[in-house]
């Protein structure tokens, strides 16, 4: 079995993939310095604990296993606290990458999968977002991932490496056979906050009603973690085979509004959210949701899970085993 070091892959995503990974006949072997990720969700391999900076370790963890490709999930990702502390973003995302593909360089391993996301896009204008659109970050959480994709563009063209950005949409959902759970300090996606307000019975804030939508309320394009984890896994040959380097956008192609979330909540749940409608935020746009045909065509990538109700009862059964 190929081993392949996932950096990060005690995280969210990271998990799943590691899930995913094992299926397909890898040995996913997890790199992680445990600040955002749990030892017991590293089931599928074995688990080397160690920091982005720490070169020295690295080079071990690459030497042991010597891996035929690298996931690269390690980040900071909170939008908001990048604009409060962006030296901690910079430091972490873009230092911490470029010390792993130093390290990569070092021992011989010419392939990444790299975890990006749709903040590179900025506002934009046009939609559905295609990977061909302007990247114009207005975070330093987005700007982050830029450079870090230019680097791989830039490393790609003078060393040599082979790498797939993968800009993800909003990631939602948990694995659907209990597995693995998602835990976030502090949690702020929708989805969930939505479900502990449901079974919590206590406020859940929707964020404007007068958007120029259907119901009034925010749209916004949900993919399933063990889709994004599929894709990951479907980069592996693509890039073994000698697929082009490149990026894709992950993400279902349609958007799913906020009351859609709630009333899939209250579904899963059994109970009512027990929402309060405040003001819309400034910057926050009606509608945002992008096509994955580039990722279907290339990798042959077709999300399985797509159905908002399924997609909130995963979280929901592992929320409801796990609520305290």
């Amino acid at each position: 079995m190929s081993n392949v070091l996932v950096v990060g892959g005690a995280g969210y995503i990271g998990s799943h993939t590691c899930k995913a990974l094992h299926k397909a006949g890898y040995t996913p072997v997890t790199y992680d310095n445990l600040v955002n990720g749990y030892e017991d969700a590293v089931q599928w391999g074995p688990l080397e604990k160690g920091d982005l900076l720490d070169a020295g370790r690295l080079d071990a963890v690459m030497a042991r296993y010597k891996p035929v490709c690298v996931i690269h999930f390690a980040a900071f990702a909170y939008v908001g606290e990048s604009v409060l502390d962006p030296a901690k973003y910079y430091g972490n995302n873009i230092t911490g990458s470029l010390s792993l593909l130093d390290a990569m360089r070092r021992n011989g391993i010419d392939s990444i999968v790299f975890s990006s996301t749709c903040a590179t896009y900025g506002e934009v204008d046009t939609l559905p977002i295609v990977e061909t659109l302007p990247q114009n970050p207005v975070s330093p959480y987005g700007f982050s991932k830029l450079v870090v994709e230019n680097a791989l563009r830039d490393y790609g063209r003078a060393y040599g490496l082979k790498w797939v950005a993968m800009r993800y949409f909003n990631a939602a959902g948990l694995d659907p056979e209990g597995d693995l759970g998602g835990r976030h300090d502090p949690e702020t996606r929708v989805i969930p906050v939505a479900i502990m307000a449901a079974m919590r019975q206590t406020g859940f804030e929707v964020f404007g009603t007068d958007f120029d939508t259907p119901d009034g309320t925010a749209i916004r394009d949900y993919i399933h973690v063990c889709d994004l984890a599929d894709a990951h896994v479907r980069a592996i040959p693509y890039l073994q085979g000698g697929g082009e380097s490149t990026a894709f956008n992950l993400a279902t192609g349609r958007g799913i509004s906020v009351r859609e979330i709630l009333a899939a909540v209250e579904k899963a749940v059994g109970a009512p959210v027990p929402a309060n409608y405040v003001p819309r935020r400034a910057g926050d746009v009606p509608i945002l949701y992008a096509t994955g045909e580039k990722a279907r065509e290339v990798l042959g990538w077709v999300p399985q899970y797509t159905d908002i109700d399924f997609i909130v009862k995963t979280a929901a059964d592992w929320l409801r085993r796990h609520h305290n």
